[in-house]
């Protein structure tokens, strides 16, 4: 697909994958993208392997396939690693995104070879310490828009607050809650993409 990214999300039914695909079409429309944000069909029990898909295009998108090459996958059950290829067609300049409380170094031995970038967010943690519950949807929504460069930082945090305040406009305390958990990820996602590219450059002068 051409002027656009793909994505692809692995998670259980019930972590909020496919609600997180879903938000993400939301706001990448909002500020002008084509866009698509759908499942995979199929038995969505509770604590079940769902997968989910993004397409967001400056040009009209004329496909409704599965997306089978994604520029970017997001792994919101780290278990998930050892029962689905979750780089399976992901191409070799992307990169995977792992909910994890392990390092990145800990959990490349699990991607079957995979070469392209990897970076892990604790969204567990994040969304622990901002909202009280484990609602990894709203941290690895954050570092996906992060790491792929969708839109600006700023512009993606207006935009989900404004989406946040008209979903919970009678729980503040929610909207603050997933605004920090947005705000967070992202201050760790940029970190680690500096470190990376620290360690490129001194690379490339040695």
């Amino acid at each position: 697909m051409k002027n656009g990214i793909e994505i692809r999300w692995h998670g259980r039914g019930g972590q909020g994958a496919k609600t997180a695909a879903l938000l993400l079409a939301d706001v990448a429309f909002k500020t002008g993208r084509y866009v698509q944000g759908f499942p995979e069909y199929g038995p969505e029990r509770m604590g079940a392997p769902i997968t989910a898909y993004n397409r967001i295009s400056e040009d009209v998108i004329r496909v409704h396939s599965n997306i089978y090459h994604p520029d970017y996958v997001v792994v919101v059950d780290e278990t998930l690693l050892e029962s689905v290829d979750v780089t399976a067609g992901l191409k070799a300049w992307g990169a995977i995104i792992v909910n994890t409380s392990k390092s990145t170094e800990e959990i490349i031995p699990h991607l079957k070879g995979y070469e392209g970038r990897v970076y892990t967010v604790d969204g567990r943690k994040i969304s622990v310490e901002a909202l009280g519950k484990n609602f990894p949807n709203s941290p690895m929504l954050a570092a996906t828009v992060a790491v792929s460069g969708i839109m600006p930082r700023e512009k993606f945090i207006g935009e989900m607050r404004a989406s946040y305040q008209h979903k919970f406009a009678k729980k503040p305390e929610v909207i603050d809650g997933n605004m920090q958990a947005l705000e967070k990820t992202f201050d760790v996602i940029e970190s680690a993409i500096a470190e990376a590219n620290a360690k490129e450059g001194g690379t490339n002068e040695n």
